[in-house]
């Protein structure tokens, strides 16, 4: 299990939240309540680890419209931080707005500090710590040395490593967080690229974006667990069958044969809920499973009789993977729970600032 906790604090609505989390965690809340600003400050930690940080801030309307908008206590940060525990390692990220007038691009994070520890019983070992654009690392024999690079104010120590194996620990958690995946839409509209044939090339893992859905699903017939997904498509739409059929181009199409209707089904016919469902099923029936695998909100488009079957999806990826999963559904985290014993992280706004439902505000803030 990569992750034990997880800290946020200073993101949009998240003032200050803390949580512990297992091998299968349901963010439940209503629309509003800050689900989405959670799972994107987790999401903050692969785009630092990949160097995207500066573009995903920028997505997000810039570094000023990523902070916590109330009031402040006296001595509160006044950026953005996510803490994060892996096994015995704490990975820690502040970000804040940059200087006015040192560069013309005003909207960016500016890396505050950064740091990884190493937790022992009680004796904590800093690894790495940076302020600013300098930073020092413990190299292979465990000396602590500076790094002999300046470093973009911008992004990540972990995405500007070099000489990788002079600093083992440090790189080997890079490269754990850039294995996690996070599925936050799938395109399912008339001219999405998942509903017309796309050349396909062996796909074990499903893009962010789904474009290769049809690919990545003869991918899972052919290496991965076949029966699993036949299994899927007959729980969620019974007495259906998925067909994957390419032509000389190997231009890769997905169709289904559902009960009563004499031909298949082109993807451009399938309903939103069923290719948003196709496309979680090769998230998450993938050959390849991820140390983490998080989802935003899956129920979007789907009929409520789905929800069973995408918990029994979710139930069976865990095996495999940690899951953290986002949803507004109570009927979805009681699916998964049904059938994982998930831990339920209910949400509320409470005052413009994102809570635990249960928990008191001093429990939060600690």
């Amino acid at each position: 299990m990569p992750l034990s906790f997880l800290s946020v604090e200073g993101y949009r609505s998240v003032r200050s939240l803390w949580t512990r989390l297992d091998r299968v965690n349901v963010v439940l809340g209503p629309n509003g309540s800050g689900k989405t600003n959670v799972y994107r400050a987790l999401a903050l930690l692969v785009d630092a680890a990949h160097g995207r940080l500066a573009r995903s801030v920028a997505r997000e309307g810039g570094m000023p419209s990523l902070m916590w908008a109330g009031d402040h206590r006296k001595h509160e940060c006044r950026g953005v931080v996510v803490e994060a525990a892996f096994d015995a390692f704490v990975y820690r990220l502040e970000v804040g707005v940059v200087i006015p007038g040192k560069t013309m691009f005003n909207l960016d994070p500016e890396v505050k500090q950064e740091s990884i520890t190493f937790a022992e019983g009680k004796r904590k070992t800093l690894l790495m710590e940076r302020a600013g654009p300098t930073a020092w690392m413990r190299d292979d024999d465990g000396r602590r040395v500076t790094y002999p690079l300046e470093l973009s104010s911008s992004e990540s120590v972990l995405s500007q490593l070099r000489d990788r194996h002079r600093y083992p620990e440090v790189a080997s958690l890079c490269e754990r967080m850039q294995g996690w995946r996070f599925y936050h839409h799938f395109r399912t509209d008339a001219e999405a690229p998942l509903r017309q044939p796309q050349v396909g090339v062996s796909t074990h893992v499903l893009s962010a974006t789904g474009d290769d859905l049809g690919a990545a699903l003869q991918t899972i017939r052919e290496v991965g667990d076949g029966p699993a997904l036949d299994e899927a498509v007959e729980d969620a739409f019974p007495g259906s069958r998925l067909v994957v059929e390419a032509d000389e181009m190997v231009r890769v199409a997905v169709r289904m044969r559902m009960p009563g209707i004499q031909r298949p089904l082109e993807a451009s016919e399938l309903s939103d809920g069923t290719v948003r469902y196709l496309c979680l099923a090769a998230a998450l029936l993938t050959p390849r499973p991820p140390e983490l695998l998080a989802l935003n909100e899956p129920e979007t488009s789907l009929h409520p009789q789905l929800l069973p079957p995408l918990g029994r999806l979710i139930a069976r990826a865990s095996r495999g993977s940690q899951l953290f999963v986002t949803t507004h559904s109570r009927e979805l985290a009681d699916a998964v729970s049904a059938d994982t014993g998930a831990r339920t992280i209910e949400l509320r706004l409470v005052n413009g600032a994102t809570t635990i439902a249960g928990a008191r505000l001093d429990e939060e803030e600690e």
